[in-house]
């Protein structure tokens, strides 16, 4: 064996000491983490920012099953969809933004312009505290370097900005998912990270989830079972814990239900046996098992998914990814699959993504403090700066088109419309248009007659609705309907059904008065292009 000289004690005292100061500048960037009120900050400018971005149509439900609702029990009109003659919809969601236009007509400011922002505004503060969490959470498993690129990848996901300042109920239970997940101990990678750790906290805001939407039980039921499975005080945590929080918060939720309905309504029972035992949610549409999977999801996460993959590889925290595969698969079972349905485990794949990016940026932060390394540090400089521009050319400008172009002639009509109908100008309105394509009284504030095509779920399976009766035979539909209908003073409709009805139209003495762009490309049916409204003839 070679004797080892003094160059060669000198050059291993000089390889331990770059090792401790690189070991001692990964502490140092883990705890240098900005503030949570900083990180709260920056989260609340950027969302409501995001929320006055969003100006395109993405689901009936935010504005039928939240904002509908709410008008109707603030200003005492506005229509209730077949789901709540059902009870399978509660009150609780709806009634935040009861709250907020009562607020609007207390101030006497319950205007087109505040009725048609305000919600999204309310929903972004609501939105921001969930941006916080999702820092404090990753902080928590992987330091303060990972939580700030993984609140980059939260905050830079094309489809996070186009979805969560919507007024969907998705959008809540995502943001409660993030906040109670912070607070499971079965989660914390350290046991003694001296971090605030409450389960009654993290078990509150998973009731509240569940009563907002039922189908949150699915995430709970997987954290729950693996915190029962580590618990050293499994009694305490099942009879003093989940049994008296959960009845507390259900229970109130029962009460607000039996106040709104009228009557006793179990909307989770009604909730599991329309959507589960007798698959109701089919009547909308259904996709193949796998669409989460090779569609959904995977368009959701988009350019961050190879990021996740390799994040969650290297992180090793298979509790967390074992949540994201438990959603998505569990969901493949039902038939009728949406976008908004998975939202919940979407910033936690963020996460993920955050971690491999935290690491490439530092490898290039490690070869950096070593000087006789300069092609690695030009290399590493070169991957973290690619992956960040690759990640913003590609979820910026998807955000915006989405978010400001796609679908809009929904909202922009509706808008419109607000305007006129506060002049006096709108009369009556007939929509002929698939049914819940626009927004309603919550964006006109104006208790004047409307009509829509009716799509209620038909009691024998494969019968047509009056809305699938317009769309196979338009002139035949008109024709009928024409024969004992109050004359509106407007009508809506898309421009694939104009060409079949301009006759009918213009023989019942109505004109064109505007047309709004509405899609470039279609999505579940012809291509919808823009959408015109018709007014009766000096109008």
């Amino acid at each position: 064996m070679r004797k080892r000289t003094n160059a060669d004690v000198l050059i291993h005292r000089d390889e331990v000491s770059n090792f401790k100061s690189l070991q001692e500048d990964r502490n140092q960037r883990n705890n240098q983490s900005p503030s949570s009120k900083k990180v709260l900050l920056i989260c609340l400018v950027f969302r409501m920012t995001n929320s006055l971005f969003v100006q395109t149509y993405f689901n009936p439900d935010e504005h039928w099953q939240a904002l509908e609702v709410a008008h109707r029990i603030t200003f005492g009109y506005g229509h209730l969809t077949w789901e709540w003659s059902r009870g399978i919809r509660s009150y609780v969601h709806p009634m935040l933004f009861a709250v907020l236009y009562k607020v609007l007509a207390f101030l006497h400011i319950d205007t087109p312009f505040f009725m048609i922002r305000a919600p999204r505004l309310f929903q972004s503060i609501l939105s921001s505290s969930g941006d916080l969490y999702l820092f404090k959470l990753s902080n928590v498993l992987y330091g303060g370097h990972v939580a700030q690129w993984a609140l980059f990848a939260q905050l830079t996901n094309w489809f996070m900005f186009y979805c969560i300042t919507r007024t969907l109920s998705n959008s809540l239970e995502t943001v409660l998912t993030v906040i109670s997940l912070y607070y499971w101990p079965c989660l914390r990678v350290r046991s003694s990270d001296g971090l605030p750790v409450s389960r009654p906290w993290a078990l509150v805001a998973a009731a509240i989830a569940c009563a907002i939407r039922p189908t949150s039980a699915i995430i709970w039921v997987y954290v729950g079972l693996m915190e029962l499975f580590v618990s050293r005080d499994r009694l305490k945590f099942v009879f003093l814990e989940v049994v008296p929080i959960g009845f507390i918060v259900l229970g109130m939720t029962f009460l607000l239900d039996r106040l709104m309905y009228g009557s006793w309504v179990l909307v989770p029972l009604n909730f599991l046996k329309f959507n589960f035992l007798s698959s109701g949610g089919d009547y909308y549409g259904t996709h193949p098992w796998h669409w989460y999977f090779t569609q959904g999801f995977t368009v959701m996460i988009f350019t961050y998914l190879p990021f996740t993959v390799v994040g969650i590889i290297q992180s090793k925290n298979w509790k967390l990814s074992g949540l994201i595969l438990w959603v998505l698969v569990l969901y493949s079972v039902l038939g009728h699959k949406e976008f908004r349905f998975v939202l919940p485990v979407l910033p936690i794949a963020l996460v993920y993504a955050g971690y491999s990016l935290a690491m490439l940026s530092q490898r290039y932060s490690s070869s950096k403090r070593n000087q006789k390394t300069t092609n690695a540090r030009t290399k590493s400089s070169w991957k973290i700066q690619s992956a960040v521009f690759f990640l913003l050319v590609t979820n910026v400008p998807m955000a915006i088109y989405m978010s400001m172009i796609h679908q809009r002639g929904s909202e922009d009509v509706m808008n419109y419309l607000a305007k006129e109908a506060l002049n006096g100008d709108v009369k009556n309105i007939l929509f002929l248009t698939p049914c819940h394509a626009t927004p309603y009284y919550s964006t006109l504030h104006k208790n004047i007659p409307m009509r829509f095509l009716d799509c209620s779920p038909r009691e024998v399976k494969g019968t047509p609705d009056e809305s699938d009766n317009f769309m196979m035979d338009p002139i035949g539909f008109m024709s009928e309907f024409a024969k004992n209908w109050s004359q509106p003073s407007h009508i809506i409709l898309f421009d694939n059904e104009e060409k079949q009805l301009k006759e009918f139209l213009f023989t019942h003495s109505f004109v064109e008065k505007k047309r709004f762009f509405h899609s470039h490309f279609k999505v579940d049916r012809d291509l919808q292009a823009s959408v015109v409204l018709y007014a009766l003839l000096n109008q």
